[in-house]
């Protein structure tokens, strides 16, 4: 408890420093990262790659379910969530990288995720910005990859689609916020 508490609070001093590039007040919740995960088939996934990976919240999960062959590239652009998340999980298949999602292809060693788990804030994001880390998530993505995406907002579901496949919706209303989960396959035909 006392680290969950720890947790909520750097993450508000993050969002208080920073609060477009943080986008929420609080750490999403578990239920709701779990529900995000069921959209992608995490345990079959030899490299997973996480964009905005924070205090380590959806980090944790995907971990759990990540089979122990596998890969996890997790992007966190804030220097000091970045080193305590490299401190407080020392598991050998993950890789925290401190840069921004935009730059995910130079730590990827030339290879394209299975999945990728968006917890970046795009509603609170300049356009041009959203746009430019919008466009990363299919090229990330190797042909049939999945990206899921958690937002506080409906909003980014035409941007999704224009760049998706097939794009799925699921709402889970006991987050607080309730958050939207996206789920993008990229087209399979490389």
């Amino acid at each position: 408890m006392r680290q969950g508490l720890a947790d909520g609070a750097r993450f508000l001093r993050a969002f208080l420093a920073h609060p477009r590039q943080v986008g929420a007040v609080l750490p999403t919740s578990r239920t709701a990262i779990r529900a995000m995960l069921d959209l992608a088939d995490v345990p079959a996934a030899r490299l997973v790659v996480e964009l905005g990976a924070g205090t380590g919240v959806a980090t944790r999960e995907i971990l759990a379910r990540l089979s122990p062959e596998a890969r996890l590239v997790a992007v966190e652009i804030d220097p000091r969530l970045a080193r305590r998340l490299t401190e407080r999980i020392g598991d050998p298949r993950l890789q925290v990288v401190c840069d921004s999602a935009e730059d995910v292809d130079a730590h990827l060693d030339g290879e394209a995720a299975d999945v990728l788990v968006s917890m970046l804030p795009f509603t609170s994001l300049d356009a041009d910005l959203r746009r430019r880390l919008l466009d990363q998530l299919p090229r990330a993505l190797r042909p049939g990859g999945t990206a899921v995406v958690i937002q506080y907002s409906p909003l980014i579901l035409g941007e999704l689609r224009r760049r998706f496949a097939d794009v799925r919706l699921r709402i889970t209303p006991w987050n607080v916020p309730p958050a939207f989960l996206f789920a993008g396959t990229r087209d399979g035909s490389g």
